[in-house]
């Protein structure tokens, strides 16, 4: 057998009554919409219900997948105890799943278990399909704060086992669309909230799974949305596949959004093969800017494909413009993979003869020596994008006023310790914001006290 059906849902616990207490009444829609998921289930009869939540357990670099016979939840903590869960979990879908992750070099499995209770990412579909189908195990994937791409491959991957488990699969992507729709709502009001929500439902209308992959993730973190990362799962389930699209419901009442659909497999589409149409994207992308870079990127890339590919740092050419030759100053060489931060290292203020060694040195050091990344493998070069920003000298500032984070970047001094956070970074759009990051950075509690200083830099794409 292979994947039946997969549907995304909500997991609001004001929907079930002995929580809401009335308020459910609100989301009536999304409530009616939950209940006709739950009588497909139940007409479909799958053996497994595999169910992706981004409130189980989550690493930032690892796929957590539930492990054990089963497990116990309540909604306790949402004022309901008597709303009690007892799962079987399906032990032979999840080895399958683990081996073919491991053969498949993704990092998932089910080490690191922290709580073994159900929560309710999980539970509140439970309560839904239960009342409907009292039959089939369940298999509970948390998600990751790895790449897009990775979540796709973890959904290919369900689906592979679901094809050799010779079982009646399903999959629940659960996730709440953006929290961020009303001023009234838990966590206000941003533009990005209503853009995510009408893209992504319409990104659910559609089928058009691919384009899960082109949400930005400074975007994705504005709108504080809940789901994505469960629905891309959900998208590479049906890589390779037409899918037969239902949205039954999206409100934004409580200030949340709330989106019910239903996706059905049908025959094989090799135009639906997203991950390699992405993947083939950004390795174009990423060719033309080699192509085009300065001499500054060309040199940082060359050193890194020196390292990664024959483990020998690079000689400094000979043919590089004078101002890398003559002048010395720290540089800060970054890359990025598919538009995620793939290695960072830079110095603050020059530590060789001159700015090409600078490059090379922090070239080497950004693929290699990051702490918080694996060293950069050779079959990731074609996807890596390279930037250099080499530093002004830094003056010290007496106020936070004086800093801009578009156009200087700020380091903060704590006696011997010190953390520096680049200018014009996504994400980054406050000032406040940019002196918490760069004291994060170094270790600088929150009431210590602290110098500043600020720094322009030349950026070289």
């Amino acid at each position: 057998m292979s994947l039946l059906a997969a549907f995304t849902v909500p997991h609001p616990p004001l929907i079930i009554p002995q929580i809401g207490k009335g308020g459910e009444k609100q989301i009536f829609e999304t409530t009616k919409a939950y209940e006709r998921v739950a009588d497909e289930i139940a007409a479909l009869k799958p053996d497994t219900v595999v169910i992706t939540s981004p409130h189980s357990v989550m690493y930032s670099d690892y796929f957590h997948i539930s492990p054990g016979a089963g497990a116990q939840g309540t909604f306790t903590r949402f004022g309901a105890p008597e709303v009690r869960f007892s799962e079987t979990y399906d032990t032979e879908f999840v080895g399958r799943l683990c081996a073919l992750a491991d053969s498949e070099d993704l990092p998932a499995g089910t080490l690191g278990e922290r709580d073994k209770s159900l929560d309710h990412g999980t539970m509140v579909p439970l309560w839904f399909i239960r009342r409907k189908y009292t039959a089939g195990k369940i298999v509970r994937v948390g998600l990751s704060g790895l790449p897009l791409t990775e979540h796709y491959r973890l959904g290919q991957i369900i689906a592979k086992a679901a094809s050799e488990a010779d079982k009646r699969v399903v999959l629940i992507a659960s996730g709440d669309l953006s929290h961020k729709l009303q001023e009234y709502g838990p966590y206000g009001f941003a533009a990005e909230g209503p853009e995510y929500d009408r893209r992504i439902m319409d990104v659910f209308a559609r089928a058009a799974f691919g384009e899960m992959l082109e949400f930005d993730e400074s975007f994705c973190e504005k709108a504080a949305e809940c789901g994505h990362r469960s629905f891309v799962i959900m998208a590479g389930a049906f890589d390779g596949l037409a899918v037969r699209p239902t949205v039954l419901a999206h409100q934004d009442i409580t200030g949340v959004g709330y989106g019910v659909c239903t996706f059905y497999p049908e025959e094989e589409d090799e135009n639906r093969r997203f991950l390699d149409a992405f993947l083939a994207k950004k390795e174009k992308e990423c060719r033309e800017k080699a192509a085009t870079g300065d001499p500054y990127v060309k040199l940082a890339r060359a050193s890194v494909e020196s390292w990664v590919r024959f483990r020998k740092k690079l000689p400094v050419p000979e043919n590089l413009p004078d101002e890398l030759l003559s002048r010395r100053a720290g540089a800060f060489v970054s890359l990025h993979k598919n538009g995620n931060l793939r290695g960072c290292i830079g110095t603050i203020a020059a530590t060789q003869d001159n700015v090409a060694e600078e490059i090379v040195s922090n070239a080497v050091s950004a693929c290699s020596r990051d702490p918080r990344f694996d060293p950069v493998r050779e079959d990731e070069l074609k996807y890596l994008e390279i930037s250099v920003d080499v530093l002004g000298e830094a003056e010290e500032i007496d106020s936070p006023d004086k800093l801009d984070v578009k156009r200087y970047g700020v380091i903060v001094s704590c006696g011997q310790k010190r953390g520096l956070l680049l200018p014009d970074l996504e994400g980054v759009d406050t000032v406040d914001g940019q002196i918490r990051i760069a004291r994060q950075k170094g270790g600088i509690g929150e009431h210590e006290p602290y110098r500043l200083q600020r720094f322009e830099v030349v950026r070289h794409f």
